[in-house]
This record gives structure tokens, C-alpha cells and sequence, in this order.
């Protein structure tokens, strides 16, 4: 069973529960277009989703920072 959620009620992104599949973070700002964040981020993002990213998730932005 897939569930949407929100870190914080004030959050762009919405994040995807799929408990059939341990270890996959699946985001979307839509809930239409999903990406894979070890997959897609930063490259598949356009620029203003990626500030937004970044701005909410600034655990992945360091995390990622040598993909940039």
C-alpha cells in the first residue's frame, strides 16, 4: 500500500510510503511526476524544484553536495 505524506504541513514535497519496497525514496511535488531521490536528484529536478528541495531537505542537499 502506497501513502503520501508531508515532513511538515508547510512542505512543498510529498513523500511516498511504499512498504513493499525497503529503502526507495520516492518524492513528487505533484504527486504526479515521481522521483527517485538516489536516482534523479539533482539532474532530473528543474532549478526551482531543486531550491525547494533543498530548502526542505537539507540532510540530502549535504548529502548529495559532490553530486552538484
Amino acid at each position: 500500500m502506497n501513502e503520501w505524506h508531508k515532513n511538515n504541513s508547510t512542505d512543498v514535497i510529498w513523500w511516498l510510503n511504499n512498504r513493499d519496497k525497503k529503502g526507495e525514496m520516492l518524492f513528487s511535488f505533484d504527486k504526479k511526476t515521481i522521483f527517485n531521490l538516489f536516482a534523479d536528484y539533482p539532474h532530473k529536478l528543474t532549478p526551482e524544484q531543486k531550491e525547494i528541495f533543498d530548502n526542505e531537505n537539507p540532510y540530502w542537499k549535504e548529502f548529495f553536495k559532490d553530486r552538484v
